[in-house]
């Protein structure tokens, strides 16, 4: 079930179905924790609430229902420390620290990181320690702090490539795609359009289902490009457009809003107003 409603979060947002997610988890899923079972089979049960509940955190953090989504988080991070996960724990802490960022708290982002961390390197997963040092760095950018960016990006990079060849299937998104997204998020906070357009591009080469993902990958590759190509960033941004209008997720409407300030420099040129109106009036 929790593998379905991912990909649905994926494909629709996390607007759409996050009712749906919370109603199953106390229908469904509490009952069965208030039972009796021995250690192994509690450990997995425990393990697989703590993945459902933090995809219901994540679904709140789309729809900006922060409080909430920390709620969430919380929750499947003790449900993971008492299945004794070390390695969903970290991506619970991961998840944590990428709100953090997008909520305006770059110091406490860095922080959970690092704790996040601990936890990949006890699970002994390159891929997932990986995605701890990403989450750092985009912390660090959201600061200003270039040095140790560079520094959290090397070891992500240095992590990536001892990347397991299997994974659990809640880390099978984060692939070189993904990476690439993270590197380009980095270099945007840090106004490096160049580099920010390299990765950006980069980060389009990514599986299929991941919609929501998509339109994120072209509003950066967009943003990258406002400055100087404003009417190539129009053309970029007008394909994520046709991606959100489909979509519940208020994440996508901030990236949209993000962009559309990018281009007002450019305002006089008729296809920027146009596409600058569009967006107004779908984010409003």
């Amino acid at each position: 079930m929790t593998g379905s409603f991912r990909d649905l979060d994926n494909r629709v947002g996390g607007g759409r179905i996050r009712q749906t997610v919370v109603q199953y988890l106390h229908s469904e899923v509490s009952p069965l924790l208030r039972g009796r079972y021995v250690e192994q089979v509690g450990r997995q049960l425990f393990s697989a609430a703590a993945e459902l509940t933090k995809l219901a955190g994540w679904m709140a953090y789309d729809e900006e229902e922060h409080g909430l989504a920390q709620r969430y988080l919380i929750q499947a991070l003790r449900m993971a420390r008492t299945a004794s996960d070390h390695a969903l724990g970290a991506e619970v802490l991961a998840a944590m620290s990428h709100q953090a960022t997008y909520i305006g708290r770059p110091g406490d982002a860095v922080d959970l990181a690092r704790a996040a961390q601990i936890g990949a390197r006890k699970a002994g997963l390159a891929a997932l320690e990986s995605e701890c040092h990403i989450v750092e760095a985009h912390g660090h950018a959201a600061r200003d702090d270039a040095a140790a960016c560079a520094e959290s990006l090397r070891s992500a990079e240095k992590a990536f490539e001892r990347s397991e060849a299997t994974a659990p299937e809640w880390l099978t998104y984060f692939d070189e795609a993904y990476l690439s997204a993270k590197f380009a998020h980095c270099f945007r906070e840090l106004s490096d359009n160049r580099r920010a357009g390299f990765y950006a591009e980069r980060s389009l080469n990514m599986s299929d289902g991941y919609r929501r993902g998509r339109a994120f990958n072209l509003c950066l590759l967009a943003s990258a490009r406002a400055a100087e190509e404003p009417l190539e960033a129009v053309r970029i941004g007008d394909e994520a457009v046709s991606i959100v209008e489909g979509l519940s997720s208020r994440r996508s409407l901030s990236y949209l809003r993000d962009l559309r300030h990018r281009l007002s420099p450019h305002d006089s040129l008729a296809e920027v107003g146009d596409f600058r109106r569009r967006v107004a009036a779908l984010t409003v």
